[in-house]
């Protein structure tokens, strides 16, 4: 785990617990169990929700890695801890469920 990972743990964690798992040469940033994002490149991708669109509309808009269909905001607010809390709040709340793990 390097230090912008855990950079990117601390300043999130306020907002409930935060996995970050290795993945392809990048990372999945989880918040409590749902994948919100990716960092890749020392640069946080979130997910696009209605709450990131409407609070991170002025951030750039980018895919993540080469070969990717999604389109992510680009997090650079870090010292904003109020809208971090907004912003993972509202996120979490519209993303959807995990689906259950295959049993094999």
């Amino acid at each position: 785990m390097n230090e912008f990972n855990e950079y990117v743990r601390e300043c999130f964690s306020a907002a409930g617990d935060i996995v970050i798992k290795s993945m392809m040469g990048g990372y999945l940033v989880y918040l409590k169990g749902k994948l919100i994002g990716d960092i890749g490149d020392k640069e946080l991708f979130l997910k696009r929700t209605p709450t990131s669109d409407r609070l991170l509309a002025d951030s750039e808009l980018r895919y993540p890695y080469e070969g990717s269909k999604t389109l992510m905001h680009v997090f650079d607010k870090f010292e904003d801890s109020d809208l971090i809390a907004e912003l993972l709040g509202g996120m979490y709340a519209e993303l959807p469920e995990n689906k259950p793990k295959k049993t094999k």
